[in-house]
């Protein structure tokens, strides 16, 4: 039985110190949520943060099982539908800074991507690539491993931005629930 890793940072989203406005108890029962998504795996979380911790957007807070200086606990898993509006705006932000960050283990996705079926491979998830540009990938990656977004781009004219693709698959991967294939998120 495989066991899910838990995330042990994650990036916020959105801050709501009065918790949901949807929320039908009297707002002196209602508790702080703090939206984020985690560094890892990208999962939606929702947390509970500690209180007087002063929590703003962006702010990295650490969600493992040691000692946590901002957050109480994680309270839920939620999906892209339970966001909020600011924090649906902030995602993509988010996901390009940790992506940005992270160049190192994206870039070996294109070094170490394989065949899913005899006929459909890991690069063909990426959009924009299809059969010839895979090709290339894999051959040049032969030659020599790509070290960087910018390697990626010079030694493969029609890959402008690798980056780009990495990050929007990470978003479709977080927006379509019923996607099949998860390269980068965790279902």
């Amino acid at each position: 039985m495989k066991t899910e890793r838990k995330e042990e940072n994650a990036v916020v989203l959105d801050v709501l110190p009065m918790g949901y406005a949807s929320d039908q108890r009297p707002a002196y029962r209602r508790e702080p949520v703090v939206q984020a998504v985690g560094m890892d795996q990208f999962k939606l979380l929702e947390l509970v943060p500690k209180a007087g911790a002063d929590i703003q957007l962006y702010d990295r807070v650490y969600i493992g099982d040691a000692e946590r200086k901002q957050i109480e606990r994680v309270k839920r898993r939620i999906s892209y539908e339970d966001l909020t509006a600011t924090a649906k705006l902030e995602l993509p932000f988010v996901v390009e800074q940790i992506v940005r960050e992270n160049e190192a283990r994206f870039v070996d996705f294109f070094n170490k991507s394989v065949p899913i079926t005899p006929k459909f491979h890991m690069l063909h998830l990426l959009p924009g690539i299809g059969k010839k540009l895979m090709w290339e990938v894999i051959q040049q990656r032969e030659k020599k491993p790509f070290e960087t977004f910018a390697d990626i781009s010079a030694r493969i004219k029609s890959l402008p931005h690798p980056d780009r693709m990495i990050i929007n698959r990470i978003l479709h991967e977080i927006e379509d629930p019923d996607e099949k294939y998860h390269i980068f998120t965790s279902k």
